[in-house]
């Protein structure tokens, strides 16, 4: 791996710092303002349908969780909802965007042994937004070649990628905690790529991959433990 690689590429949400957890707590207060209508189970299943379905919509993100949260208690609450509690669901959503940055085990060590011996990229989806602030707000921007906020992570999208950067897939390697998005498609165009599994992963992310394609790529269990092969 180490002779060919010249530019890694690193996913932020649950990747860099912590991020589906907050969802997590946010689904579960939700299911809370809920409750006179629904149990929690049938409540969290009927959002996360919403939320796919919204996806084409609304993209990947707080702000479109927000509002298939509001779209799913109207349609739950038979459209019985009270605007104080629809005021509640916006203000779980404000919560969301104003949580601190907090950075996984290791995560700026890694960043500062790998600048200047590659040129790292900051390659992630959801919200442009909320994504330009949480890089701001984690103080790891100065690490960062390039930046690139995507509407989502399929073979395409890193195609894309590479030719605007004029990267040859041979030269890239991919980190991040989504076998489906960070990790399937890069071996799709010719890249390589390191796994690194968060401890919750949303279902939407989740992906089975047969034995032999697992010989293709490497998985960790912290960011650190990369070092090593770079």
């Amino acid at each position: 791996m180490k002779k060919h690689i010249q530019v890694i590429a690193f996913d932020a949400d649950d990747t860099l710092w912590v991020n589906e957890t907050y969802f997590r707590e946010a689904e579960h207060q939700f299911a809370n303002l809920l409750a006179r209508f629904e149990t929690e189970n049938k409540i969290d299943q009927e959002l996360f349908k919403m939320g796919i379905k919204n996806l084409l919509f609304y993209g990947y993100g707080v702000k479109g969780f927000v509002l298939s949260m509001i779209e799913c208690a109207l349609e739950i609450s038979n459209y019985k909802i009270a605007p104080k509690q629809i005021e509640e669901i916006l203000n779980i959503g404000k919560e969301m965007l104003s949580k601190p940055i907090e950075l996984l085990d290791g995560v700026e060590d890694v960043l500062k042994a790998l600048h200047g011996k590659y040129k790292l990229i900051f390659a992630t989806k959801g919200d442009l937004l909320d994504q330009e602030r949480k890089l701001e707000k984690s103080g790891l921007l100065q690490y960062f070649h390039h930046v690139e906020v995507m509407s989502d992570k399929k073979e395409n999208d890193y195609k894309k990628l590479l030719a605007h950067l004029d990267i040859n897939p041979k030269n890239l390697l991919m980190i991040g905690n989504s076998l489906k998005s960070d990790v399937l498609p890069l071996l799709s165009v010719g890249a390589s790529a390191i796994h690194v599994p968060f401890h919750t992963t949303w279902i939407h992310e989740e992906a089975t991959v047969d034995e032999q394609l697992e010989n293709n790529y490497k998985t960790v269990h912290k960011l650190a433990e990369i070092l090593p092969f770079l």
